[in-house]
């Protein structure tokens, strides 16, 4: 295996044998000896289920990869069988590296032990001398935040408590790769915070195998992502992609026959990175050489551009988004914008069919996928009901104040759904309408910024 990879699958498959009564298991442990040893083709008492089949790819030292899929996709398996908890019926396996692991929840502890003693139960799996867990157990209990009931048996720990200890462990055994399977969405916010932080310090320089269901983590942590379906690698490629592919299938899943969401074509040679960049360029100037951003400074120049054309997503054929902009509504003849003017984002659609309760939509995100705010209608319409005839448009209008923006690249999403927040159909679903490039920022701090009125400082005896 080359030295830039530590994790190297090929063509891994497993296998597990489906009994579908008892005594079909000492069957087949007895009867298909004999049937040889008489010269018979043996027969087979179980069923095959083959939870992977031919998985093949390679991740390169410090890379973060996802594992994406729905339950029962094969993710666990796969990783159980890279951290070597499982055996492969056919293919290969090749890791560099010490590899810790956080799978499902007590994997790895005695439940009878206490939480002391499967700490160093645990540790000593991940490869570590008795020495070396001394050295550390006072930070990884520090870290746990169990406090005395570390001297009592795991089986009496909730979920919580079980994964701020397996997590604790995992984060002090030094480890090249670590595997971290859906485990955090049983913790508190504050400890899946201070999780996170020691993640975002572990990709600096180890190599993360991510699973999770929640596609925002996905495209935040992960460079890469592995599609899981049905025990086949469906698709491999950018994260922000994979997600994007992901989020229509499952969509697709929970609208069975009733609707056929059709994929909008892309160029292909824009796979990786922001789609390709077309005309209707409006360049917009927040903050710059006013008096209200003077306090911190934080001038920045936005340069938003339609990409209608080209964004990825996908339709029912029963809508059509036509036009999304962002207008000036302090100065509607200017093409400047003052840090924190009042701006609005319209966006027209027309439908193709007759279309009850619709709901049009926008959000910006951040270069990763990362949702930083929008709104839809739904607020509107929940209270004056609105119906479109096929034939008609419509138009959605969100008046606010828009935020300051750090650097970089920013996309608009805007989407055509019909129905409530939690049944309803996406007609006509755009990720990337509008490119926005942020330059000349001078925002310090968090996601978005806000055009601060006044900053003090002061200094008592």
């Amino acid at each position: 295996m080359s030295s830039d990879y530590v994790i190297k699958v090929e063509n891994l498959s497993k296998c597990y044998q489906i009994y579908d009564k008892p005594r079909d298991r000492l069957k087949q442990f007895v009867l298909p000896h004999l049937q040889r040893s008489m010269g018979r083709q043996p027969h087979q008492y179980f069923r095959e289920f083959w939870a992977l089949k031919d998985i093949s790819f390679e991740v390169k030292k410090g890379e973060t990869v996802g594992i994406v899929g729905c339950n029962g996709s094969g993710k666990s398996t796969l990783l159980q069988l890279i951290c070597g908890t499982l055996s492969p019926t056919s293919g290969d396996i090749q890791t560099v590296g010490r590899i810790a692991a956080l799978l499902e929840l007590g994997s790895g502890f005695n439940l009878e032990f206490t939480g002391y003693e499967n700490v160093y139960l645990n540790a000593s799996v991940l490869g570590l001398k008795k020495e070396e867990i001394d050295a550390r157990y006072e930070d990884i209990l520090s870290f746990s935040g169990i406090g005395d009931f570390i001297n009592q048996p795991v089986k009496t720990y909730s979920s919580g408590m079980m994964l701020r200890l397996a997590f604790a462990v995992i984060a002090h055994v030094d480890a090249d790769i670590l595997v971290v399977d859906e485990a955090l969405a049983v913790g508190d916010a504050v400890f899946t915070q201070k999780c996170m932080r020691f993640i975002r310090a572990f990709q600096e320089q180890g190599t993360l195998l991510f699973v999770s269901h929640d596609m925002g983590s996905i495209v935040n942590l992960c460079s890469t992502a592995v599609w899981l379906d049905r025990g086949s690698a469906r698709m491999q490629g950018a994260a922000k992609w994979i997600s994007q592919a992901y989020l229509q299938h499952t969509l697709q899943d929970v609208y069975g026959d009733q609707v056929l969401l059709q994929e909008i074509a892309v160029d292909k040679e824009h796979e990786i990175g922001l789609p390709a960049m077309q005309a209707e360029t409006v360049v917009m100037t927040t903050g710059l050489d006013l008096p209200e951003c003077s306090a911190n400074d934080c001038g920045a120049q936005l340069e938003i551009i339609s990409n209608l054309a080209e964004a990825q997503g996908f339709h029912t054929g029963s809508a059509k988004i036509n036009s999304i902009l962002i207008e000036n509504l302090d100065c509607p003849e200017t093409r400047v914008f003052q840090g924190g003017e009042r701006v609005r984002v319209k966006i027209r659609a027309r439908a193709n069919v007759a279309i009850d309760q619709p709901i049009l939509g926008f959000a910006f995100k951040d270069r990763l996928g990362q949702v930083l705010f929008g709104d839809n209608t739904l607020s509107f319409t929940n209270s004056s009901p609105v119906s479109i005839a096929a034939g008609q448009s419509a138009e959605a209008s969100f008046f606010f104040r828009l935020p300051m923006l750090p650097n970089g690249e920013y996309t608009v999403f805007a989407s055509f759904a019909q129905g409530t927040l939690y049944d309803n159909i996406q007609h006509h679903l755009l990720h990337d309408a509008l490119i926005v490039k942020v330059s000349s920022s001078k925002v310090r701090w968090g996601l978005v910024g806000i055009p601060f009125e006044r900053v003090e400082l002061k200094v008592y005896e």
